[in-house]
């Protein structure tokens, strides 16, 4: 699911709330794979580099994928 959400952000240029919250809810309850873990990390460096911008408004505090990976 995260790889398809980060895929349509690429797609639009956007990530919206409701994707970023969707993502959120994915990552809090452990559902995602090493393959949404390299998307996660693609969309993070495209929106540092303003490749991609994001809707919502409050800084970005994407999860530590490294972190993410030892769980």
């Amino acid at each position: 699911m995260i790889s398809s959400l980060v895929e349509s952000a690429f797609q639009t240029g956007c990530l919206s709330v409701e994707s970023e919250g969707l993502i959120r809810q994915v990552l809090a309850v452990g559902g995602c794979r090493s393959m949404d873990l390299q998307a996660l990390e693609r969309l993070y460096d495209a929106i540092k580099l303003g490749h991609i911008r994001r809707e919502a408004r409050q800084s970005l505090q994407m999860p530590s994928i490294k972190r993410l990976i030892v769980r």
